[in-house]
């Protein structure tokens, strides 16, 4: 135990980063899956998928993502159904990002411009041709600013996952600290690390949402 801070220690937090960048993806894909659905549940013409999904989004919005973190890894282990840390973080981060993303998007294609639906409603396409050919086009562009933004979010809340086992940025901290009992360098290392990570995808999303209000501006009426 003890020692100074080397490099070895250096790269074992680098694992750590790139694991929780792969988590992160992780969470991204398959909550983004997840989410399309429930954004489209969100605006169905059937009013039990719509209040399936309203729940859904409720239930999960409702829970804290350590408390879905410890169901999916401690309670199915409880009821026999062991996981990995890694399957366990991963489907607990898709649910939880899903939940959010959906909201996010049932709120981007519910902000098209009416007359555009009316519109598509008027050329006598069917509703899944108004969605793909009309509707999505255009949310799909509403939608991109906040949806780098959330990735800041799903970055942040890997760091979660260290309370399951899995050894990504914080929780490979936690063990090298474990080791050396350096808390003020190892965590603003980890810290920096962090940071390195989610401010670009801030200043991203900063810019795309400027680019969409001159879009706006431009195609407003004079």
């Amino acid at each position: 135990m003890g020692g100074h801070l080397n490099i070895n220690h250096l790269m074992f937090l680098g694992q750590g980063a790139l694991w929780t960048i792969g988590l992160s993806l992780i969470a991204l894909i398959g909550g983004g899956i997840v989410g399309f659905v429930i954004a489209l549940a969100r605006i169905s013409p059937l009013k039990s998928v719509r209040i399936a999904s309203a729940v859904y989004v409720q239930l999960i919005q409702g829970t804290p993502l350590l408390v879905i973190l410890f169901l999916g890894y401690f309670g199915l282990a409880a009821i026999g159904l062991k996981v990995s840390p890694l399957v366990a973080a991963g489907a607990s981060l898709t649910l939880y990002v899903a939940a959010y993303l959906g909201e996010i998007w049932r709120g981007c294609i519910q902000s098209v411009p009416k007359p555009q639906w009316e519109a598509a409603e008027g050329l006598a396409l069917s509703r899944t041709q108004r969605m793909v050919k009309v509707i999505l086009p255009q949310a799909i562009r509403i939608a991109t600013p906040p949806t780098v933004g959330f990735m800041v979010q799903i970055i942040k809340n890997t760091s979660l996952a260290s309370v399951v086992g899995f050894v990504e940025l914080m929780r490979s901290g936690q063990i090298v600290n474990n080791s050396l009992f350096e808390p003020f360098a190892i965590y603003a290392i980890i810290a920096v690390t962090y940071f390195a990570m989610c401010y670009p995808l801030s200043l991203f999303s900063q810019r795309l949402e400027r680019r969409m209000g001159r879009g706006r501006s431009n195609l407003a009426p004079a």
